[in-house]
């Protein structure tokens, strides 16, 4: 996944899967409000209501103040939430006489 901070001109910070750049729109998924909370920061969703089957926004380049990369930790956390739900079966154990 290619999960960047991105800035925007309303002064939000989202951090979300970008998908695709052009020269005019980035587009992303998966965003998440960063909410400043005194020494801590917060997540909601950027877009709750937006349809799950198609999840994707555009951002226009011209309201994008800056885009930048997320501290590994926070990229793992994104990653636990939006990653892939793979199912594993452990193996099968079997007895040794």
């Amino acid at each position: 996944m290619n999960v960047k901070l991105i800035r925007i001109l309303t002064g939000e910070e989202i951090i979300a899967e970008v998908l695709s750049e052009t020269d005019d729109t980035v587009t992303v998924q998966n965003g998440l409000v960063v909410l400043p909370t005194g020494q801590n920061v917060g997540f909601a969703p950027w877009t709750p209501v937006i349809s799950k089957e198609n999840p994707e926004v555009g951002i226009t380049r011209k309201h994008i103040v800056y885009i930048a990369d997320v501290q590994s930790d926070v990229v793992e956390k994104y990653n636990e939430m939006f990653g892939s739900k793979l199912i594993t079966t452990p193996k099968d154990k079997k007895l040794i006489l």
